[in-house]
């Protein structure tokens, strides 16, 4: 039976974290939405993929030796999918309210309201610091206005597209190591509408701006999506991966 709607998540060494979102697919949740899980592997060398053997309906691996980045990751897990709705998560993340997010995303695009949806982002109060709550207060409103001004943006710890809007724009840019969030979308805003959502919340693993602090990590940000803009390439030749 075709479902109607994909959830995709590219996977590199996760088996510390990507048990928890697994978890939230189970299989009457799955069944009760009509969706299929599809976990999308870069070749990893821990225990990733049998865990995700356990609650994915298709764990999609490496067929080579060659290194693979996130956007090569989230094309191969689109291209093994058949849903109508596309929705990518990185593993390290959690939804708030996954009734919630996958209802509602997959009714507003199946009912053409809009062609992509961006979420709000933040770190779980278990985990946060005054730091996060700073940085994520902004950097939600931000997207929201760069949506509002046909700037399209959404990041990258979720992704919710229509499968033809995703088509129509091409798919995530291989070429690029980062920023490959934000090209996509600005893409995608071509389609038709990009809706920013506040009301779908999903926590993201903070372990990154831990190791490197927020000034770095805002830093490089910003160099790749102004250089991926303009110059249509990434400043950032490789994403170092943080476990």
């Amino acid at each position: 039976m075709k479902k109607k709607a994909s959830v995709i998540i590219p996977t590199l060494n996760e088996e510390k974290l990507v048990e928890r979102l697994l978890k939230q697919f189970n299989g009457d949740f799955r069944k009760k939405y009509e969706i299929e899980l599809i976990v999308s592997d870069g070749g990893s060398d821990d225990n990733t993929i049998a865990i995700c053997d356990r609650y994915a309906d298709k764990v999609v691996t490496k067929d080579n030796n060659r290194s693979q980045n996130i956007s090569q990751g989230r094309n191969e897990g689109a291209r093994q999918s058949q849903g109508d709705v596309l929705i990518f998560l990185n593993a390290d993340v959690t939804i708030d309210d996954p009734d919630h997010l996958i209802s509602k995303s997959v009714e507003a695009i199946r009912e053409k309201k809009c062609s992509a949806i961006a979420c709000r982002v933040e770190v779980h109060e278990a985990e946060r610091k005054f730091s996060d709550v700073l940085f994520h207060g902004f950097y939600n409103r931000y997207v929201s206005f760069l949506n509002k001004v046909y700037i399209g943006m959404g990041r990258g710890e979720c992704h919710i597209m229509s499968r033809e809007a995703f088509d129509k724009a091409g798919g995530y840019n291989e070429k690029l190591a980062a920023g490959e969030d934000f090209d996509l979308y600005n893409r995608l805003r071509k389609t038709g509408k990009v809706e920013y959502r506040n009301d779908f919340l999903v926590y993201e693993s903070p372990r990154r701006y831990r190791k490197y602090g927020y000034a770095r990590i805002i830093l490089d940000w910003n160099k790749n999506a102004y250089s991926v803009f303009f110059l249509n390439r990434s400043i950032s030749k490789s994403w170092d991966p943080v476990r």
